[in-house]
């Protein structure tokens, strides 16, 4: 049981350390934010019974937050992504079910991205993995993604389909 704490002490460590050195990068090209909505499916596991009083089926919640995007490494090809994403979920049940992920990724020319991450939300800290278009009108980008995260100690497996906007300067 120690060795999982300090794994998790470790992992919300590295975290809050990525957030602060993303933030000081002298490497940083191109920053974006934006907000994001989606839905999402929760297998059977704590959180979903959060949302569904406790009954051990799973849970569909919608999603609502803000993404920050910073892009690294101009190339014609690939470009390098750092994203933060927070979101808060199970509002429409009267519920505050907040989530924070981190991802690195990149993406192509042709706007297909993937990148994965840590996730710290109620069901605990694991990883996340996004896959997804970015589809662009003039300066106007609009991210589509599909974001799986698996199963954490006490909670389910995890779905979320996000959809969002931001802006290029």
């Amino acid at each position: 049981m120690k060795a999982k704490n300090h794994i998790r002490t470790t992992m919300i460590f590295l975290f809050i350390l990525s957030l602060i050195f993303a933030k000081k990068s002298s490497a940083q090209i191109q920053s974006m934010a934006g907000p994001r909505i989606g839905v999402t499916i929760i297998a059977p596991g704590e959180t979903a019974d959060i949302l569904n009083q406790n009954d051990g089926k799973s849970a569909f919640t919608t999603q609502y937050g803000w993404q920050w995007e910073s892009r690294f490494t101009s190339g014609t090809e690939f470009v390098g992504l750092v994203e933060w994403i927070v979101v808060m979920g199970g509002m429409e049940s009267g519920k505050l079910m907040p989530s924070i992920s981190s991802i690195v990724g990149f993406r192509n020319a042709n706007g297909l991205e993937i990148g994965m991450g840590p996730n710290l939300s109620l069901g605990g800290i694991g990883m996340v993995f996004g896959f997804g278009m970015n589809y662009t009108s003039g300066n106007l980008n609009l991210p589509i993604n599909l974001v799986i995260i698996p199963p954490k100690e006490d909670s389910g497996f995890a779905v979320s389909v996000m959809l969002g906007f931001n802006m290029s300067k």
